[in-house]
This record gives structure tokens, C-alpha cells and sequence, in this order.
């Protein structure tokens, strides 16, 4: 991105500050959709939230009885951007592979919603909101919120939309937590669901790598004790570091060595020093650094904790299948063999609970050496399961197929 001017203003604007002021207006004021409620949204915390606003973007058209409506939940560093280029970095929708005219969640035939989480940094409340007295932002002090809060205030979203039932509620590791947690506390108002590489709790080991992220945050001097944007500063030291120890685990080892390898970046021989030697270095150095360019870091902090704080079965009395009895919803879960975030065994988990339940569901494992990350990306497997899924619940439903060109 070139410099550019400040609007009434004859100096240059450097590109980093100027993509800073667009993250940064994004915040309170963005350029997508926003419902804004007085009403207090009540968390888990014991706190309540008022007022409060959800961002959210939406796809395609709604039917006359507002039956063909899909959620798409997004996941920890996801915003409501699922099919259109991002405001800011100017990149496309991070699931356009999956949603879209003709894609397997076909805006053609069904109203796709996806809206910001609470905790967020792209539109909806989250710490880098301004606070409704006119004090800055909110910084630590807003409460932390969970996956359950994040849920209620898209059942908020939804009823203010006009939509009594959801056909579908779809998504991946944080979000496949929020369709799960839909699944228990609004079971008559989704007709299906279909809960991808997630979990119904976090393992001690993703906790841990949740906190060394946090931690990296944290010592960051600029971090300031979470008043950061206070001074004018941002931990964009300790925000890439956090990514770049996040993102090793979105990805497996044989992606990675079919990817990098051993191979040196720019060098014919290593230099016997602390630069980025091997490519590997220099992509995770990448991802950090881009990474802090869109996303606020107290936000991180939040979203994390909140995915760490997720426990369907300690909210249900111990058992899973607690969460899900009598459910009437047709369910769908998928897991990749090679993803260690949240390997089968986390599905099969789901999958028990659900069958306990004597829910409907079905169960795809889609063979993959691509990770965690695989549900972003082009795996032919997963399209076709999310596809014939829809496909065969919305028949079901009787929602019509979308008129032949």
C-alpha cells in the first residue's frame, strides 16, 4: 500500500498508520452492517454490557417465511467477512471457497448471515470499543465473556432480524464451538447444524498454547497494562509472537515439511546468527507481522480465554449428551485426520453425546494432511459433505432450490 494524505491535510501519511486508522475505525464505527440493542446483554461473568452492538454482513436473500437462514460462526481470528473483501486489508472473505453463488452454503438459495463476536475488534463490543460515557476504549475493563455469551448476543442479532429459526448454524474450531453451543441453549430455533474441527472443551495442551500467546501479550512493554491505545501504542511484538506460536498448530508437520522443509530463506548457507535462516522462520515472522495489521490484541486476550473457558459438559452436569437431550436438530460433524488442535477423537466426543441424546446425526473424518486449518481451505471431501448436508436438510424443509439460470 502506497502513503496516502490525511483527508484536508498536505502531509504524506505513512501506509502502516494509514491501514491503523482504517482497523482502528472499524472498531466502533465500520463500514458493515450494525444492529445496536440499549437493552443489557447479560454475561457469564455476572456482569451485564450496555449498550452494545453486533457487525455482522449478510448474502443473498431472505425467503418469505424466513426459513432459509444460515449462521456462519467464525472462528478466533475470523470477523464477519466470510465472502466479501475486508475493509482493511483489502484481502477476500476468509471462507469464499465455501460460501457464495453456487458454493456448497449457496447464497443463491439460502440468506447467509456472519456477524463479528462479542469480544471482537471489527464492529461488534469488544475491549478496543469506545466506552457509551466517552472514557476511550475499554481495555480490561470491559467483563470477560464466554462462548455462551457470544451465542446470546447472536440470538439477539437473529430475533432482530426477523428470524424466529435458523435452517442452519455452521462453523469451524471456535466457531464450531458457538454452533455447538447454539445446539444446547437454542435448540428449537436451529433446524440444522454442522459443527467442524472443534471440541466441546479445550485441552490442557491448547490452553497452554492459549497462554503463552496471552503471556507473550502481556510482556510486551507497549502493552501498558491493556491501555494501550491510551498511549498511542500497540504490543506488536508480543501480538505477532502470540500469532506465530497460534499458528503452528493450525498446521501439521507434514504440511510443513511439504511446504518448507529444511530450506533456507534467501542463502545459499545458513549464517550462523539469529536471522531467519529457513523459509519456515521467515512465513511465521510473515504471519505475525501481518496479523497485527487487523486485529486488536486485548481482544486475543479475550477470545482466547473465552474458547479456554468452554466446557459444554461442566455446563450440562457432567455429561455431553445432558446438552443435547431431546434435540430435535439434524446434525452434521466433521474432523480431519491430521488436525491436533482438535483431533477425531474430540468429534467422536460430540458425536457420543449426541447419539446419547438420540439426536440425528451423521459423522465425517475427511483424510487431510492440512491441519487444523483444512476447513479454511479447498479439501473437496469437506465441500461435498457441507453441501449434500444442506442439501438433503433444506429438501427436508422444503426450501426450494434456487431457479435454473
Amino acid at each position: 500500500m502506497a502513503p496516502d494524505r490525511a483527508p484536508g491535510a498536505s502531509t504524506i501519511v505513512p501506509a502502516a498508520e494509514l491501514l491503523e486508522r482504517r482497523r482502528r475505525a472499524e472498531v466502533d464505527d465500520p463500514t458493515s452492517p450494525v444492529r445496536r440493542f440499549k437493552a443489557a446483554l447479560p454475561l457469564d461473568a455476572g456482569a451485564t454490557l450496555a449498550p452494545w452492538q453486533v457487525a455482522y454482513q449478510s448474502y443473498g436473500t431472505l425467503n418469505e417465511d424466513a426459513s432459509n437462514a444460515v449462521l456462519v460462526c467464525h472462528a478466533l481470528t475470523g470477523d464477519q467477512h466470510v465472502a466479501n473483501r475486508h475493509p482493511v486489508t483489502g484481502r477476500p472473505g476468509w471462507w469464499d471457497v465455501m460460501v457464495g453463488p453456487g458454493r456448497p452454503i449457496d447464497t443463491d438459495r439460502f440468506f447467509v448471515i456472519c456477524c463479528n463476536v462479542i469480544g471482537g475488534c471489527s464492529g461488534t463490543t469488544g475491549p478496543a470499543s469506545s466506552r457509551p460515557d466517552g472514557g476511550g476504549p475499554y481495555a480490561l475493563d470491559m467483563p470477560v465473556v464466554t462462548i455462551r455469551d457470544m451465542v446470546r448476543a447472536q440470538a439477539r442479532l437473529v430475533s432482530d432480524l426477523g428470524i424466529d429459526t435458523l435452517f442452519a448454524v455452521i462453523g469451524g474450531s471456535m466457531g464450531g464451538m458457538q454452533v455447538l453451543e447454539w445446539g444446547a441453549s437454542y435448540p428449537d430455533r436451529v433446524f440444522a447444524a454442522v459443527p467442524i474441527a472443534t471440541g466441546t472443551r479445550h485441552s490442557a495442551q491448547n490452553i497452554a498454547f492459549h497462554e503463552v500467546g496471552r503471556q507473550a501479550i502481556m510482556a510486551d512493554p507497549a502493552w501498558h497494562g491493556g491501555r494501550y491505545l491510551d498511549h498511542g501504542a500497540k504490543p506488536r511484538k508480543g501480538l505477532s509472537v502470540a500469532r506465530m506460536a497460534a499458528h503452528i498448530t493450525y498446521v501439521s508437520q507434514a504440511a510443513l515439511h511439504r511446504k518448507f522443509g529444511r530450506a533456507l530463506q534467501d542463502r545459499e548457507i545458513v549464517s550462523y546468527g539469529f536471522d531467519a535462516d529457513f523459509q519456515i522462520e521467515s512465513y511465521l515472522r510473515h504471519q505475525g507481522s501481518t496479523f497485527v495489521d487487523r486485529f486488536d490484541a486485548n481482544s486475543y486476550l479475550y477470545l482466547t480465554r473465552a474458547m479456554d473457558y468452554f466446557d459444554l459438559a461442566a455446563e450440562h452436569g457432567g455429561l455431553v449428551a445432558n446438552a443435547f437431550r431431546d434435540s430435535p436438530i439434524r446434525w452434521c460433524v466433521v474432523s480431519f485426520t491430521s488436525d491436533w488442535l482438535f483431533p477425531t477423537a474430540e468429534s467422536r466426543t460430540i458425536v457420543h453425546g449426541l447419539n446419547a441424546a438420540a439426536a440425528q446425526v451423521s459423522f465425517v473424518e475427511i483424510e487431510t494432511d492440512r491441519g487444523h486449518d483444512a476447513f479454511l481451505l479447498h479439501e473437496p471431501e469437506l465441500h461435498r459433505a457441507v453441501r449434500g448436508f444442506l442439501t438433503g436438510a433444506a429438501l427436508t424443509r422444503g426450501i426450494a432450490p434456487p431457479a435454473p439460470a
